[in-house]
């Protein structure tokens, strides 16, 4: 069964988002920005459209998730008969200086001896394309590719290719960790070195600790105000400045309508709310950066001027249907785009 909206959790580095499901399935990432092509689908179509699940190999008996502190890092623990493990899920905030995402799952045990599965299924361009799976020259992991996109996973433990996934199970008892780290990349460009797991996760902890204590925020609702602010942080574009409603496509208008909606797109709006929040918290930086961005965007006659924009301004917003890969004829055609919706009505 599909799971429901608020079983999914957001993680993510300022320049794309995830949403990882409380069975440890990560149903929905676009790499390398909001707007970009899924590479994982699920939450649209099924889990052949792309996903990336971690879990026991038995039976899951409680579940209990949380973040760690004011950060952006995600924590799931799993409980079965024979003991539990910790997945914990985050992806390092990118510097400028690097355009490549990273995303870390690492797993430790926490009680018995618990046998784990990992099922990745990586379908680029919203679940068409399978990509051509080898191994890495160092035995380290596989890269996976298909035309512009290219994406390589290291692990801690071995890989294995079955019907068009990539698979890996073992065991592991408490204290024990190990470690997954995926990088997207151009496709014509070589790989990015390999990073540590532990430090990447470290490092986001730091980052989102110390933004987050910039906050002017205090009294009885402080702690959701501040898990709030860095939600809609994380809907902030780290170079261009843009803030996306929302990190997914397809929100129906109607449940069980012909209508939906695509909110990767910075709506005057949306932002203006979100804005306001943060000024109101003292961020001042993102407004100025948002500021320059709005600029940037409306440039031109004020008649021209639209409800929505690109991550970096861009105005053509087309809106098309996803055409869903042969043989799953059951899931439904996703609507990308807001083309219909352009011109401000004043």
């Amino acid at each position: 069964m599909p799971l429901l909206i608020e079983d999914y959790a957001l993680i993510g580095d300022c320049q794309t988002a995830a949403l990882v499901g409380r069975d440890g399935s990560i149903d929905w990432l676009c790499l390398p920005r909001f707007d970009s092509a899924a590479c994982f689908a699920a939450l649209l179509g099924t889990p052949e459209h792309g996903r990336w699940r971690i879990a026991p190999a038995g039976e899951v008996t409680k579940i209990t998730r949380r973040y760690r502190g004011d950060t952006l890092i995600l924590e799931t623990d799993m409980e079965t008969e024979q003991g539990s493990i910790r997945v914990t899920d985050c992806m390092p905030v990118r510097c400028r200086e690097s355009h490549s995402p990273h995303l870390v799952r690492s797993v430790t045990g926490l009680t018995g001896k618990v046998a784990v599965h990992s099922e990745l299924k990586i379908r680029f361009d919203y679940g068409n394309d399978i990509p051509w799976v080898r191994r890495l020259d160092d035995g380290s992991g596989i890269s996976a590719i298909a035309g512009p996109d290219m994406i390589v996973l290291r692990a801690d433990v071995p890989l294995e290719g079955k019907d068009h996934h990539t698979a890996s199970d073992f065991s592991i008892r408490p204290g024990e960790t190990v470690n997954f780290v995926m990088h997207w990349f151009p496709s014509y460009k070589q790989p990015p070195a390999a990073i540590d797991a532990g430090e990447a996760i470290s490092d986001a902890e730091k980052f989102w600790q110390g933004w987050i204590s910039v906050a002017k925020v205090e009294g009885r609702w402080a702690e959701a105000i501040k898990r709030s602010l860095i939600t809609l942080k994380a809907l902030t574009h780290w170079e261009t400045g843009g803030i996306v409603a929302a990190p997914t496509t397809s929100l129906p208008e109607q449940l069980g309508g012909p209508r939906n909606w695509d909110y990767r797109f910075c709506w005057l709006r949306d932002a203006t709310f979100t804005l306001q929040a943060m000024i109101g918290a003292g961020y001042h930086e993102e407004a100025a950066a948002w500021r320059s961005w709005l600029s940037r965007a409306i440039a031109g006659s004020p008649e021209e001027v639209q409800i929505m924009y690109g991550i970096s301004g861009e105005r053509r917003l087309t809106e098309w249907e996803v055409d869903w890969l042969p043989g799953y004829e059951n899931s439904k055609p996703v609507r990308i785009g807001n083309g219909a919706a352009t011109q401000l009505q004043i």
